[in-house]
């Protein structure tokens, strides 16, 4: 007799879940609140559908906080082995110049979703759309918005994280668990925009403009990329593969210092000898066109720096390489593209299940871990789902 499957949510984590599990040995259910599955994963195609990245798998578990807590799912199921995975269920992916990969051109977000849809209905998987999880009953039975109370021989909860509410992904789970004696943390923010107090007259004529390769650091991590100037402050993914240590230090302090270099690509010695070989009157001349800085480059320059310092060839080299701005807060929770916080990791064992609920599983964004943009989110939940999946499949 098969065994029964709940799952709660209908993410990637939960799709591939579900689309994983033996037929043969699991009936699965599906329970989505929404009218369809995967308006998140949808929202994240808006900008570029990045699925993935090309790297090894060793650079892959290194971007993931802590990284010890997904190594064993990336593993078994690393970017390599979701790219084959996605072209055997007839998604063909390329790797762009970034090293991040892309589904082929032409193949929009929503042919990708319903692709894993297909692998679903094929798998005799029941989809219940709108159902709210609310809870459960005094006998353990799960109760939703449809007075339906469900038991099943293994429940998984997929339901996502704090951003993003208007996908259904809202963190209103969180104090279900909570009730439960389940141990929870607060979501927050997290590759989001950062807060700046920019000078008036310099966010006027900068508002809008990007940092182009430069590279960013606080406390012991720094990442090249871009971000660009916001009325807000600062955002891009030079800056969100900082969120862990800036939370670190706002959670301290009250604010946090990242420092910028706008010339990754020359050593300190290189900026301080072009700068003195220059022969331009101007130093706004000399970093235009000798250092090739961008305006809004230079507009940082001068904004952040004194006289003295500025018209000081090794001070103002210096500053070039490292030039510290105040973080003075993040963007709120439902502006940001991912979040941490939720059921800590200590709640879970290493297959993902409940310690104080047994066969009682949480994968996906509502665990709390951390990732930057690049295609790591939607990796790490795909790599949840599909180690779940093979853990469960083997006990039967």
């Amino acid at each position: 007799m098969k065994k029964s499957v709940s799952i709660i949510g209908g993410g990637p984590a939960a799709l591939i879940l579900a689309a994983s599990l033996d037929c043969k040995k699991f009936k699965v259910t599906l329970y989505e609140k929404n009218k369809t599955v995967g308006r998140k994963f949808l929202v994240a195609g808006k900008g570029g559908f990045n699925l993935t990245h090309s790297e090894s798998t060793k650079e892959l578990i290194a971007r993931y906080t802590p990284a010890h807590f997904l190594r064993e799912a990336l593993k078994e199921f690393d970017n390599h082995d979701f790219r084959k995975w996605l072209d055997s269920i007839g998604v063909s992916t390329y790797v762009g110049s970034s090293k991040r990969v892309y589904p082929e051109i032409g193949i929009k977000p929503i042919a990708v979703l319903n692709a894993m849809v297909t692998v679903l209905k094929k798998q005799d998987v029941d989809i219940r759309y709108n159902h709210i999880w609310r809870g459960w009953t005094s006998k353990g039975a799960l109760v939703f918005n449809t007075d339906t109370e469900i038991q099943s021989d293994y429940t998984i909860f997929a339901l996502g994280g704090g951003s993003w509410k208007i996908t259904g992904s809202d963190g209103s789970w969180l104090d279900l668990f909570k009730k439960q004696n389940i141990p929870v943390a607060p979501f927050q923010s997290s590759n989001c925009g950062y807060d700046v107090n920019w000078p008036k007259d310099f966010i006027t004529e900068h508002e809008g403009s990007p940092l182009k390769n430069i590279a960013m650091s606080c406390l012991n991590k720094s990442q090249k990329g871009e971000a660009v100037i916001t009325h807000f402050g600062l955002e891009g993914n030079a800056i969100y593969a900082l969120s862990p240590q800036i939370r670190e230090e706002l959670q301290k302090h009250q604010k946090a210092i990242v420092c910028i270099d706008l010339k990754p690509s020359l050593h300190y010695t290189d900026v301080l000898q072009k700068i003195q070989k220059s022969t331009f009157k101007k130093t706004s001349e000399t970093l235009q066109k000798e250092v090739k800085l961008s305006p809004v480059q230079i507009g940082l320059l001068k904004k952040y720096l004194s006289k003295e310092t500025y018209l000081n060839p090794a001070l103002l080299a210096k500053k070039i390489k490292e030039l510290p701005i105040e973080i003075l807060g993040s963007a709120l929770l439902n502006e940001a593209i991912s979040t941490v916080g939720g059921i800590q990791l200590n709640a879970v064992d290493e297959h993902f299940e409940l310690k104080k609920l047994k066969q009682y599983y949480c994968i996906g964004e509502m665990l709390d871990w951390d990732a930057p943009t690049g295609g790591y989110l939607l990796q790490a939940s795909f790599s949840m789902g599909k180690y779940l999946a093979k853990h469960l499949n083997s006990l039967h």
